[in-house]
């Protein structure tokens, strides 16, 4: 029995043809052909059991069995706002690995001592949907592209609002205590700066606006991995 593959497609209800990437996908390299069951997903939180009507080179036509609506996992809006790391390819492993843990929101900042200020949010959403296909997620991960430091933090925003960074003269907390103590139904939007951290200014600016000051613990951790871990701590304080 072949297992059923997940595909990524957005308006799935209103059209009968996968897209042309899954279609090369399905047909080429998973050799998928008439009558083989396949499950759809809109990103937006249906999934879709169907069939395959048509398989050629370059088209896969399918037609819908079932309607799957799909509940949340988590409670409130996740949004992990990171400054990217030189090497794209941690920021890659970072966004498939939040994206399985499940992040509603992700946003590139250009800081200070930032190190990259181009990403390429293109070749991060294929990641990002690679991510969501694997660990069955039912919505799919917004990726923005980069913004100033001034401008993100400008930006009103509902829910708790935390600045994690390293310097120890401005006061500090640690997330996941504050986490634990927000209602698990609102929003959070966390702050990871540059592998520099933020510069003290930013996060003095940060702070006036009514961001919090925090720590994601003892130990000094790499960008890529701190934005990990704050994902990971919110997912743990807002699970149903």
């Amino acid at each position: 029995m072949k297992e059923v593959r997940y595909f990524y497609v957005p308006d799935a209800a209103n059209i009968r043809e996968l897209p042309a990437d899954e279609a090369t996908h399905a047909v080429r390299v998973l050799r998928l052909s008439e009558g083989d069951e396949m499950m759809l997903m809109d990103g937006q939180g249906t999934f879709y059991r169907a069939v395959v009507t048509v398989a050629s080179n370059h088209h896969c036509m399918y037609d819908i069995q079932e309607t799957l609506l799909q509940d949340r996992t988590w409670q409130g809006h996740i949004h992990l706002a990171i400054a990217p790391t030189k090497l794209v390819e941690r920021m890659e492993w970072l966004i498939e690995k939040a994206v399985e843990i499940g992040v509603d929101e992700i946003s590139f900042l250009n800081c200070k001592f930032s190190e990259r200020q181009v990403v390429k949010v293109p070749r991060l959403e294929k990641i990002a949907v690679s991510a969501m296909k694997q660990s069955r997620k039912a919505w799919k991960t917004v990726l923005h592209e980069m913004q100033s430091f001034e401008d993100f933090i400008a930006t009103e925003r509902q829910g708790g609002k935390y600045i994690a960074h390293c310097y120890e003269e401005v006061p500090r907390e640690g997330l996941f205590d504050l986490l634990k103590k927000q209602p698990a139904a609102d929003d959070v939007t966390i702050m990871i700066g540059p592998e520099g951290d933020f510069s003290i200014d930013e996060v003095r600016e940060a702070v006036s606006r009514g961001w919090k000051s925090v720590h994601l613990g003892t130990s000094r951790l790499r960008t890529e991995t701190a934005g990990l871990s704050a994902v990971m701590m919110a997912q743990l304080t807002k699970q149903l």
